[in-house]
């Protein structure tokens, strides 16, 4: 039986069920659900706090989990001491980055003035990490969560979060200094040097799929044969387009995968040449 981690609450919760289920996996009608069973896949799914997920698919109490990449980097032993949970596929949802931020009207404004202050965080492993990396000696203040509060309450002179658009921390009077120390989104995790088994195998096929149907569209249309070449140049597919001849003499239909982001430039293009009939149908999941 495959043993799954997913998130039970917080921003990544409910996308990462929603890519379960549209996955084909059974997930839980009720948040008071700790975890569910899918018997047509064998699947068992435990809902942890992210912050969790990392340790116990690391430990290998669990196969595989969802969790932000931030968490999997903020859980994972320095220098390499114990077990640790390694990514296995980025999942394309939960987009953020970790990023320092002051108050307006403290004078800092760049990164080196952070040397000798107090900077507040979630994530003291990250951010230790990072300081270390770039010479900066500074106090780590931990704090569990409303780090945006830290330097108005004055525990801290800046502070290092995870930032989805900045609303939060300027409603708090702070302003973003320097570059992103990192990246993060919904990431898959196995445990390091686990022998991937089937069941880890077929649902990184299914998730990959639902990202694939994500950015995709069905793209149809039916096209003059003389005009084959340009069109099929405009939708090349994946391996190639699908080309079948018409009951119309010299027309054929044409059908092919276009990135979801291109649907309309493409449509319009294929219309300007000549093409008719043009319609796009939604995939809902697919295997490549």
């Amino acid at each position: 039986m495959l043993r799954v981690a997913v998130p039970n609450k917080g921003v990544l919760s409910e996308p990462a069920a929603a890519m379960l289920a549209e996955s084909g996996y059974r997930q839980r009608r009720s948040t008071k659900d700790l975890a569910v069973y899918d018997p047509d896949s064998d699947t068992e799914f435990f809902y942890l706090r992210p912050r969790d997920i990392a340790v116990y698919v690391a430990s290998g109490t669990l196969d595989v989990g969802i969790t932000g990449r931030d968490m999997l980097l903020e859980t994972t032993p320095a220098d390499g001491e114990g077990p640790a949970a390694v990514e296995v596929m980025p999942l394309g949802f939960g987009r953020s980055s970790f990023r320092f931020a002051s108050p307006v009207e403290s004078g800092i404004d760049s990164v080196e003035q952070l040397a000798g202050r107090r900077i507040a965080t979630a994530y003291p492993v990250l951010l230790q990490h990072h300081l270390q990396e770039q010479g900066i000696k500074a106090s780590v203040v931990r704090l569990d969560g409303a780090v945006e509060t830290a330097c108005r309450l004055g525990v801290a002179d800046a502070v290092c979060d995870v930032v989805e658009t900045g609303t939060t921390l300027r409603a708090a009077g702070l302003r973003i200094i320097g570059e992103p120390l990192l990246t993060s989104e919904a990431v898959l995790v196995g445990r390091e040097g686990a022998e991937e088994v089937p069941a880890v195998a077929q649902l990184r096929r299914r998730l990959r799929g639902v990202l694939v149907a994500r950015q995709y569209v069905m793209l149809d249309y039916d096209c003059p044969n003389e005009l084959l070449e340009r069109a099929t140049a405009l939708t090349p597919g994946l391996e190639g387009p699908t080309v079948s001849p018409l009951q119309t003499p010299d027309w054929s239909a044409v059908r092919a995968m276009v990135r979801q982001s291109d649907t309309n430039r493409v449509m319009d293009e294929l219309w300007e040449l000549g093409a008719r009939a043009i319609l796009v149908t939604s995939i809902h999941a697919c295997r490549l």
